[in-house]
Parts: C-alpha cells; structure tokens; sequence
C-alpha cells in the first residue's frame, strides 16, 4: 500500500526548517555584529584640549574636542564632532592634545648604548620604541640606515603601527670626483630612500671639505632622480655655495657667522628648510661637567645607564674640558642660537632637528625635548616652537600624511598633562601617546 504524505505536513517543516535556518543567521549576524562592537575599527577620543595643527586656529586650545580615528587614519577633530554610532571610545579626560613631534634630523640605528653599532631590525625596532615613548612619532634618520630600516619604512603605512615611523636617507654620499659621487648617488637611489645626505663640512680643519664641483655633481644627479637632498654643514660659506648649487634641506646650524639677509631672502625664497640641531652642539662639549639633565628622571627613564655613567667619569669630563674643538662647539652655538632667532625672522622655513642617535651621548626622544627647550631660549615663543615641531618639520620633509590632526592624517598624537603653549617645558608631561590610533606601550 503506497504511503501518502499530507502536502501540509511537508510544507509545515519546510517552513519550520526556514525558521530554524534563519534564526540561525539572525543570531549568527547579531554575533558577528557585537564582535564589531567589541573591536569596532573606529575610535572616538573624546573630551580633548585639541591643539590639533590645523587652520587658523591651529596652535589655540579648542576644549572639549573629539577625535575619530577609523583605520589609523583621522575622520574628524574638533569641538562640534558627534560620536559615530558603535565607536569605541577613549576619554582623555581633558589632557592637551597635540600632534605628535617630527625629529627633521636623527639617527636611528647607529648606537646600543656602548655595545657596537648592530643596523639590526631588533635594534631600529628598540629606538623607534624609544622615540616613541618620548612622543616623536615621527623622525627622519639623516644616513647611515641599512636595509632592516628600508624595511621598516617599507611596512610602517598600515592601521596597526604602534611605533615611530622613519624616513631614511641611507648611506651618506661620499667621493672624490663628480663621477664618483653621481655613481654613490645611484648606488643609494637604487633602495629607494626618502633623500639623499651629503657632508660639507672640514669638521673644525681636521679633515678634507667636500669640494664643490662633487657636491654640485651629487644635488645634480638626486635631483635627475626625483630625490632631495640634506647637507651637513658649519661655515656660512658653504650654505651660500650649496643653494647657488640648488640644495634643498640646510641639516645643522651656520656656527662660524651670522646669517645675512640675502642668504636668509633665498632660503625663505626656495623655501629651503633649516634644521638647528642645537643638542648637537651640546653633545660636544657639556659632558666636561655633569650637566643637570643627567639626573632628570625625564632622561633617566629611557637612558642606557652605562652610557649615563661614562659621561660622568672624570678622566673622560676632564679631557673634554680640555678639548679645543669642545671649546669651538661650545663658542659655535652661540651664534647658532643667534642664527635661529634670525632665521625665524625671516619667515625661512624651520624644522626642529637634533641629530640625536648619531652617538650614544646624544640621547633619542630626551633630546628632541631638550632641543624645544633651547629653541624658547634662543628667542622664539612656545607656539612657535611647537609648530616647528609638527606642522612645519612635515611640511620642511614633503610629507602630507603627518603633523596635524586632521582628516586624512595619521592619528598620529601625545596627550599631555601640561599646555605645551604655556610653557614648553608641557612636551615633557606625557601622559600617553598614540600612533595611527594605537596606544604607544
């Protein structure tokens, strides 16, 4: 006898069984849903004292200020920003708010305390962790970086970063003949850096000066090669013959004169950038003595204690108070100091720098702090310092994706205890500091 099924009873548990199937999705959905919720991709920084950059009103203090931040990058930043629905949200409880700082002119790699150079990848993690920690979230490492560091640069343009960033310039270029130096040049373009580094400088008569046909050959042959270049220099004269030459970033203070109008007329002209690096100068003849700074626990935080206990060994205070070329650094930053106010003055573009890194002594993060400071002494207002520190040290290096909070920027910022404006001496009250949006641990 054939069995029959009732149609009603087979569509009952069709229908029963597309219930079940999408109640299933539904509850599936609301998971995948809530685990959004739970890592949403969005960040709203709320409740800032925004010193965001930007416009003009750039370096004032808006209050109550938000921040979004969706993949790493800024959506919007202000007082009259509304919270995205399912934003995770991060109260800053008031703190100032500013970009994070730009070092124009460091080293990365060079150094590990008083164990040997190591162009490591662990390394130039371990120093941009460093920069990092201090607030420079950003730094342009002026020579020396090897392929670790290219690879690093290579891999920082994502939504996880959580380290400073680097730009590199790579092996200084060196030679004796103009066809030497144009081969050096496409050697170090062939990696692909950010600029190209070249020396002119006798370092105080010791040593041999780039002669200027090289040089000329060198910015000749970066320039056929869409790449800029930085010069290391300390005479006047020299400045004077590297923009006849079409240099593009001035690397350290003039030491040996002060500046006069027509060569400040033709950097502002070119928008030529100029890089003090006052700490430099420090690096060269404080340790006779131990300076104050050795003892703040600002420094003392991050600072290699053995280095900190060379540099106040005696017989090594002693010898440099004995150096001449530390007594001639020391006469130089002077007129550095003088050459800075002036410049500023004249509307040349100037970008905070301090070759920090090049040696241990010259310690990264602390000195970009103390660099700030120096440039309040040297005459310019904290507004201003600040601004050569963010905005204007990514606009001196090309760069359009950092130094302000704005839309399209990185969330690049340090949330500070202190306003900066008030007193410099705030870039040192961190609270903490983020990268494309992440905590800096």
């Amino acid at each position: 006898m054939e069995q029959r099924t009732h149609p009603g009873a087979a569509d009952g548990r069709s229908t029963r069984d597309q219930g079940r199937r999408a109640l299933t999705v539904v509850i599936a959905l609301v998971g995948v849903a809530l685990a959004g919720l739970a890592q949403s991709p969005t960040i709203a920084f709320t409740n800032a004292s925004l010193v965001s950059g930007a416009g003009p009103r750039g370096f004032d203090v808006q209050a109550n200020s938000t921040i979004i931040v969706r993949d790493g990058r800024i959506v919007s930043a202000g007082p009259a920003v509304k919270l995205p629905t399912g934003a995770r949200v991060v109260d800053l409880a008031g703190g100032f708010v500013v970009p994070g700082f730009i070092s124009a002119h460091a080293h990365v790699s060079d150094v590990q305390g008083l164990n040997p150079r190591a162009y490591t990848d662990e390394n130039t993690r371990r120093q941009l962790g460093v920069y990092a920690r201090y607030g420079v979230t950003s730094v342009f490492s002026l020579g020396g970086e090897q392929a670790p560091a290219f690879a690093l640069r290579d891999a920082q343009s994502v939504p996880t970063l959580d380290r400073a960033r680097l730009f590199v310039s790579g092996d200084v270029i060196v030679g004796k003949t103009p066809e030497d130096a144009r081969a050096a040049v496409a050697r170090v373009a062939a990696q692909k850096p950010d600029f190209i580094k070249i020396r002119v400088d006798d370092n105080l008569g010791t040593t041999t000066k780039m002669a200027p046909e090289v040089y000329r050959a060198i910015i000749d042959e970066a320039h056929a090669r869409k790449l800029k270049v930085a010069a290391h220099i300390f005479y006047l004269a020299d400045v004077k013959g590297l923009l006849d030459a079409g240099v593009d970033i001035i690397a350290h203070s003039v030491r040996d004169a002060e500046f006069d109008a027509g060569t400040l007329d033709r950097m502002k002209a070119r928008s030529v950038p100029y890089i003090p690096t006052l700490t430099r100068e420090v690096s060269a003849f404080a340790y006779e003595t131990a300076p104050s700074f050795l003892s703040d626990p600002f420094l003392l935080k991050e600072a290699d204690a053995a280095v900190v206990a060379q540099l106040k060994e005696p017989a090594r205070q002693q010898a440099m108070g004995k150096s001449a070329s530390a007594q001639r650094y020391e006469a130089g930053l002077a007129v550095a100091m003088k050459n800075l106010k002036r410049a500023a003055d004249a509307g040349v573009l100037v970008a905070m720098g301090t070759d920090s890194g090049a040696f241990p002594e010259r310690f990264q993060g602390y000195f970009e702090h103390l660099e700030m400071q120096m440039m309040v002494e040297a005459g310019l207002t904290p507004a201003q310092v600040l601004r050569m520190s963010t905005t204007d040290a990514a606009r001196a290096m090309g760069r359009t994706d950092i130094g302000t909070l704005e839309p399209g920027r990185w969330a690049d910022f340090v949330v500070l205890e202190r306003n900066p404006l008030q007193d410099i001496s705030g870039t040192k009250t961190i609270r903490s500091v983020w990268v494309a949006g992440n905590a800096v641990r």
